[in-house]
């Protein structure tokens, strides 16, 4: 009876098949049942190299030898990962195997691994594709059940291949070159090149000669308090005629480059009668995108300090391991059209735990799954949509898990609720014909926010209340180190945050 012979990526994926699917037995390094053969790769096993008779050595790469470009890309092993190669070549070979699976990850990579191993084999056997989201059981069977085309993944085959085959050349050629570049008054100078390092540490290098180049320059503020009927709140003078300009991009409307100047004007409004104008806008928030692979490493980045491969290892755990999220290595942040049933479920799902079951049935109760371009959209998905939780609940969590899981399903939870609602208030208070602005911001309703629990936060810059044309009296800042509401800064090469100068 043939077989079919299923390629996993690792070890821990073809485990999961082999327990899903049922009937196997181990033999090895591979699984066998009455239908299949299973094994897996332990990631690349295989390199491009020159060929052996149009190699240079190394001692003589010079300008004289290049381009080096060779008549043909050959394949070799990766020394480590040669005795898994030998194993696959092995099952491929056999002659009961009638056909192959790729169940390598489903992205460009997990294609390159595949075709790089049934090229090194020389295999014309027949392929089929298993292209999973996520490794749940019932993904891991639903994906069996409707496995893709070899002529459908061809065109992802061809680009894998023509990725890396562009990354060789471009480190082969830039590598030689340089190293000969700075070669020329003696030694091996190895300088390497490659087409993602290189325009990466460009950036950094750029970044780094703008810091060395920066000038701080320092500034001064004006802050007043004022004593109103309803209590007491503080202003910040601004100049109501600026503009910004690309000729001084340190410029704010509320900085005075000229101490002097500050502090004549901070001495002419101290003690003297402001006039208050208000004006009040309701404003909205709309909840964010759900999660890609770098937006969850740049928030995860922001929020815990994790690194962004620490990110992708957390987040490949809950894929792989867990199978708890959906498949982590992702540019996109929308859901396929179709998935509006998966999205119940997975609700539902939500709707049992302590942690989530609130915000899950407020949803499902509301019926806020529905048709939607900002988070339902084909034309935003490529090979993998948004990262989302699965219909597991995962168990024995480390904390760092367990923070990155928190964090996708509360965003997953939060793209379904309405916005955030506030009301906005800009308060003018003029004092000797100088305006002094005051913001304040009140939550009129938290929507998406209330996932994560600012519903019971205090608004931010609740303002005393102030009749309408009310004159307030003007006095010294008391919360300020410096005299007479004055604050100074300097402008930073890293960020933009002031710092309060000593008290004088």
């Amino acid at each position: 009876m043939s077989k079919s012979l299923i390629i996993a990526e690792k070890p821990s994926v073809a485990a999961d098949i082999a327990r899903v699917l049922g009937g196997f037995t181990r033999q090895g390094d591979y699984f066998e049942s009455d239908r299949y053969v299973l094994s897996s790769a332990v990631g690349h096993l295989l390199e491009i190299g020159m060929p052996e008779d149009e190699e240079v050595k190394r001692g003589k790469w010079t300008f004289g030898h290049l381009p080096a470009i060779p008549t043909k890309f050959a394949l070799k092993p990766i020394e480590k990962n040669e005795a898994r190669l030998k194993v696959l070549l092995k099952l491929i070979k056999r002659k009961d195997v009638a056909d192959l699976i790729n169940a390598c990850d489903a992205g460009r990579e997990g294609e390159l691994i595949f075709r790089y191993i049934v090229d090194f084999a020389r295999s014309a056997k027949p392929i089929r594709r298993l292209w999973l989201q996520s490794m749940t059981p019932a993904a891991i069977r639903d994906g069996f059940s409707t496995l893709r085309s070899d002529a459908s993944m061809r065109p992802l085959a061809d680009a894998a291949v023509c990725r890396s085959e562009s990354d060789w050349l471009v480190g082969i050629n830039g590598t030689r070159a340089m190293t000969a570049f700075n070669s020329k008054s003696g030694g091996f100078q190895l300088t390497t090149v490659g087409r993602v390092q290189t325009p990466t540490l460009a950036i950094l290098v750029e970044r780094e000669e703008k810091i060395r180049a920066f000038r701080p320059r320092d500034y001064w503020e004006v802050l007043a308090t004022f004593r109103a009927s309803g209590g007491e709140y503080t202003g910040r003078w601004f100049d109501e005629a600026f503009r910004r300009s690309d000729d001084d991009p340190d410029g704010r409307a509320e900085r005075l480059w000229d101490e002097a100047r500050a502090r004549s004007l901070a001495e002419r409004c101290v003690g003297q009668p402001g006039v208050v104008t208000e004006e009040s806008k309701p404003s909205t928030q709309i909840a964010p995108l759900l999660y890609d692979l770098t937006s969850l490493q740049r928030e995860a980045n922001g929020r815990f300090g994790l690194s962004a491969r620490t990110t992708l290892s957390l987040a490949q755990s809950l894929y792989e391991k867990h199978k708890a999220l959906t498949y982590p290595r992702t540019d996109s942040r929308a859901l396929p059209e179709d998935y509006l049933d998966t999205v119940r479920a997975t609700m539902e799902s939500l709707a049992e735990s302590n942690a989530y079951g609130g915000f899950a049935r407020q949803v499902l109760k509301a019926k806020w799954v529905r048709p939607n371009k900002r988070i339902f959209d084909n034309a935003k998905i490529s090979d993998h949509f948004a990262i989302i939780p699965t219909l597991v609940r995962p168990k024995s969590l480390n904390e760092l898990e367990a923070k990155l899981y928190d964090f996708v399903v509360k965003r997953f939870l939060a793209a379904f609720y309405p916005p955030a609602e506030f009301l906005l208030t800009t308060r003018i208070t003029r004092v000797a014909d100088e305006p002094f602005k005051t913001e304040g911001k009140v939550m009129v309703a938290p929507g998406w926010l209330a996932v994560y629990g600012k519903e019971a936060q205090a608004d931010e810059g609740t303002l005393a209340p102030v009749a309408a044309g009310e004159r307030v009296a003007t006095e010294r800042s008391t919360s300020r180190p410096t005299p007479r509401g004055l604050r100074r800064g300097s402008t930073k090469p890293r960020c933009c945050r002031r710092w309060k100068a000593p008290a004088s």
